[in-house]
């Protein structure tokens, strides 16, 4: 099964999917079928890692001043326990102080590229949450504890950004064109990647230029540690465009 990373954007990707949407559709399309879908999304953040046990997630609208079309639309994918217990076991044994969460949904970071990729809601998804205050040394050791995962047909599904300076985002113009330092920052990462320096992705911050202004707050790029841990064979980058100048929407696939 596949491994992925994905830039999600603004909650109205959903709504003006343009580039980045057909990028996700094809995948959806093109990548072999998951048995279920574990998502690691940056907008779920606890003090220790947490996994949803709901048989039904909701389809959280955590966002607010956006069009009633987008609080209007839901993702009825069913949950997964058998997954979430799987993650539980496999946390457990790397050391991680994991947690069962018997209420969380399904946030935008989740919903809105499934509901682009698998619109048909029908395959199984839970999610797993990121630890903000923890770097990512951390997030790549919970990924390489996820990463057998893969074996049994599960995919890994890491949503966050490449670049994610929101205060950038009261000051261009959605026309504008990519800011420099989103251009680079955004082709540093995917040179490492190829190249699979882990090394250097760990450092990002010390080793690029542009690793804290593209990152004022880590979280977003947090998911992409993950994936990094539980990546196996080579990376096929994806770079179907850049929004409001600073949101690089870079994904990455890692075939198992």
């Amino acid at each position: 099964m596949t491994t992925l990373f994905i830039s999600h954007g603004a909650p109205t990707l959903a709504m003006e999917p343009g580039k980045t949407g057909e990028m996700l559709h094809q995948l959806g399309l093109s990548l072999p079928r998951p048995r279920a879908i574990l998502v690691v999304s940056a907008h779920w953040d606890t003090p220790e890692p947490r996994v949803s046990f709901v048989q039904q997630p909701e389809t959280l609208h955590d966002f607010s001043g956006f069009p009633k079309a987008m609080y209007d639309m839901h993702y009825p994918a069913p949950g997964c326990p058998p997954l979430a217990e799987k993650v539980v076991e496999l946390l457990t044994a790397a050391q991680f102080n994991i947690q069962r969460d018997p209420k969380r949904g399904l946030d935008h970071g989740a919903w809105v590229p499934l509901m682009l990729m698998y619109p048909d809601a029908d395959i199984p998804v839970t999610q797993l949450s990121i630890q903000g205050h923890r770097d990512p040394a951390s997030h790549y050791r919970m990924g390489q504890a996820l990463a057998s995962l893969q074996d049994s047909g599960v995919m890994l599904l890491c949503s966050g950004a490449i670049t994610h300076n929101l205060r950038h985002l009261f000051e261009v113009q959605r026309t504008t064109s990519s800011l420099a330092y989103v251009t680079e920052f955004a082709n540093w990462v995917g040179d490492k990647i190829i190249d699979k320096n882990d090394e250097a992705l760990l450092n990002y911050r010390a080793q690029s230029i542009n690793g804290v202004l593209a990152h004022p707050e880590e979280d977003h790029i947090l998911p992409l540690f993950v994936a990094l841990g539980a990546a196996r064979g080579p990376a096929v980058r994806y770079q179907p465009e850049h929004t409001y100048g600073f949101l690089a929407m870079d994904a990455y696939a890692w075939a198992a």
